[in-house]
């Protein structure tokens, strides 16, 4: 099966797209196009936060049983649920749980609060990712001066992210599992994963032969998918990120290619 990302190109001018799956163990390459190409990811770079804490928790200068307390500046609705909840402490187990469950965005303005954005962008280049990082809080409406766009990177970065995870390369072990708990936790499985058929609230299992834990990135412009996707005996790692020029109708032409890359992975695990 050929994903026919350059195909869509060229019927859809200002559609981009930057995509990479690659086997984990063999290295062996399922499909790419343009990995290098760096793009906006919306609320992928989270990704980046959550990593930074379990970093610090590995180092003992941190625990994930530390509470905090949300600010009125920190308030965020639309993604995530901490803004329909009354408690206004968590652990920072919590919070963290649920910005790699519902992408929340009270929980990523306070945790980055908490753990100082400078200090997340350094730990993120100190770890190579060059082309990717999270390049602000959570704003709405966007004040003048501040970043246009909450995160960045290219597939192949995410890719590499993802295998480093998996295989416990930064972290822990017990801290590499914790993050990829926190992220099979996730909800959304509109995009790649929604070729799996996987129950949205409940996939951190196989389930019809398959294992996923992801994280996506949504705005108007912007759809963007990166995970793991495993069977008994295969584990892929993947990144579809597209982007497209604000006005154009195409999220659903994007969203379909997405789910035919989706279809690709299961064809390999399958294989």
């Amino acid at each position: 099966m050929i994903v026919a990302f350059e195909e869509y190109e060229r019927e859809l001018p200002g559609l981009r797209f930057s995509a990479l799956a690659v086997d984990v163990d063999s290295g062996a390459t399922v499909f790419s196009h343009r990995p290098d190409r760096v793009l906006n990811t919306a609320s992928v770079g989270k990704i980046f936060l959550l990593h930074r804490l379990l970093t610090e928790v590995d180092a003992g200068t941190r625990s994930l049983e530390d509470r905090v307390t949300r600010r009125p500046a920190e308030w965020m609705d639309n993604s995530g649920l901490w803004y329909l909840l009354q408690a206004d402490t968590l652990s920072l187990y919590d919070v963290a749980a649920l910005i790699g469950a519902v992408s929340d965005n009270a929980a990523t303005n306070t945790l980055c609060r908490v753990i100082g954005l400078p200090v997340v962008q350094e730990h993120t280049r100190a770890l190579g990712y060059l082309n990717s990082g999270l390049d602000d809080i959570v704003r709405w409406p966007l004040p003048p001066g501040a970043p246009r766009r909450l995160s960045h990177a290219s597939a192949e970065d995410l890719v590499r992210f993802v295998t480093r995870t998996a295989t416990a390369a930064d972290l822990s072990p017990a801290s590499a599992d914790t993050l990829q708990r926190w992220l099979g936790a996730g909800m959304d499985l509109s995009m790649v994963a929604s070729a799996f058929g996987l129950d949205p609230l409940a996939h951190y299992f196989f389930d019809r032969g398959v294992w996923l834990w992801n994280k996506t990135g949504t705005i108007s412009t912007v759809r963007a998918d990166m995970g793991l996707v495993m069977s008994p005996d295969r584990r892929i790692a993947y990144a579809v990120l597209a982007n497209w020029e604000s006005g154009m109708d195409v999220r659903d032409r994007a969203l379909a290619l997405m789910r035919t890359a989706g279809d690709e992975l299961l064809r390999q695990l399958a294989a």
